[in-house]
Parts: C-alpha cells; sequence; structure tokens
C-alpha cells in the first residue's frame, strides 16, 4: 500500500486555530518496549516457514491492521505465503517470550504521564492490538487506569493506516482531532493519525519516519520526554 499524505476531512472554522487538549498514545513502541520484539518474531515465524523478509518490509510493515498486512506480504513476499499461519506462530513465540520475561515500558512513561495531568491534558491510546492484549500488557507495567479512553482497531471496521481507530479515540475523549497530538513511532500509525485529522509527532523506536511522514510531522523526539517542548510550543502558536 502506498503511503499518501492525504488528510480527513475535518477542518477548523476559518481562522480559529488548534489547541492541544489531548495526547492520544500509540502502543507498541510508544508506551511499552514491545515493537522490537514483534519485529524478531514475526521474522523468525516466516523463516520458519520458508520466506525471509528484510529489515526494510518488516519496517514498512509495522501497525497494519490485518486488512492490509495479508495482502502487503503475499505482494512481497509471494501468493503461497501463509499469512495466518505465520502470524498464529508469531503470537505464539511473543506470548512465550512475555510469560518469561515480562513487558518492558518505555523510558519517561511514567514522567510524562504525571506532566500531562499536571498541565489538564486528557490521554487516550490508540493501538492496532486487540483489547485483551492491550489491557493485559499496560496492567502489568500499570498504567491500564492512567487514560480517559482505550481505542482498539481490531473493534472497528478497519485498522491502521486507515482513521478509524483515532477519530473513535477522538470520538470518544469529546475533542477533535485537530486538538488532539497522535504519539506513533511508525510510519503505517503516523498516517493513521493524520488521516484522522490530528497533529502527529513521531517518538523514533525501530526507524526514522519515511521522507513522506516526516512532511506532515509536528516533529520528531527520542522518548516521550522529548515531546513536552513540542507540546509547549504548539501551545504559544495557538
Amino acid at each position: 500500500m502506498e503511503l499518501t499524505a492525504a488528510r480527513g476531512s475535518l477542518r477548523l472554522p476559518q481562522g480559529e486555530k488548534a489547541m492541544i487538549k489531548a495526547v492520544i498514545f500509540d502502543m507498541d513502541g510508544i508506551l511499552i518496549d514491545t515493537e522490537k520484539y514483534l519485529y524478531r518474531y514475526w521474522k523468525q515465524a516466516a523463516q520458519e516457514a520458508g520466506f525471509d523478509p528484510t529489515h526494510e518490509q518488516l519496517l514498512r510493515f509495522r501497525s497494519f491492521a490485518k486488512e492490509y498486512a495479508e495482502p502487503y506480504f503475499k505482494e512481497q513476499l509471494g501468493q503461497e505465503f501463509d499469512y495466518t499461519a505465520v502470524r498464529a506462530r508469531r503470537m505464539e513465540l511473543i506470548r512465550r517470550h512475555m510469560a518469561e520475561h515480562g513487558v518492558e515500558k518505555k523510558p519517561g512513561v511514567d514522567e510524562f504521564l504525571n506532566w500531562l495531568t499536571e498541565n489538564g491534558y486528557k490521554k487516550a491510546v490508540s493501538t492496532a492490538s486487540d483489547a485483551e492484549r492491550t489491557k493485559d500488557y499496560l496492567t502489568q507495567v500499570g498504567i491500564y487506569d492512567r487514560f480517559d479512553q482505550i481505542a482498539c482497531a481490531p473493534s472497528l471496521p478497519h485498522g491502521k493506516p486507515m482513521p478509524d481507530v483515532y477519530l473513535y479515540a477522538c470520538e470518544q475523549i469529546k475533542e477533535r482531532p485537530e486538538d488532539c497530538l497522535a504519539l506513533e513511532d511508525s510510519d503505517n500509525g503516523a498516517l493513521s493519525a493524520h488521516r484522522a485529522g490530528c497533529h502527529v509527532v513521531m517518538v523514533k523506536d525501530l526507524a526514522e519516519p519515511l521522507p513522506e511522514t516526516a512532511a506532515f510531522l509536528e516533529g520528531t523526539a527520542e522518548n516521550l520526554l522529548e515531546v513536552i517542548p513540542i507540546l509547549e510550543r504548539m501551545k504559544t502558536e495557538a
């Protein structure tokens, strides 16, 4: 699927500026340090099935919903690629890893959530993961109850990179997308938020943003605490 920067149809009234009132987080790679394991075990499961996806192919696929991931892999690796079987094996491998090692929280999560609360921002999660896994992982790292809303793409008509999960999160917290800042680590996730009409910051995890992604970002950050000056800058520009 070609990434494009087509923005959602929601627009601010003429002359009115956006004011960031909420921050919406992706989960894997932003709140918890699991993206590296998703990458590792997708590669292992594919290799066990006789395929060898490249580094670039695996990075490009991140955050794709099943409806887009399956045709993507078949296009890249061949029509004989059994997405369902490989995905099931990947899930088995990551469940085994998490059962043994637990879930790691990304640096600065608690401090950033505290700062957002102290400064009056609403907080939500917008993830490609299912509700059960999301609750399990966020509970393990002690932050499940710290959000005003948790939106999971599998419960919606379309997953990332379509805008559904971000539009739903904005609706549930009763804020316009233009007044929300989305934090993503993948190009597909960033595109999902951008298509919804949110502002987007890339908090880098496994890769730098693609040029077409960088073109619509408010900025990039090495960790969550580096998002604070971006929010402060946006406040002065509002």
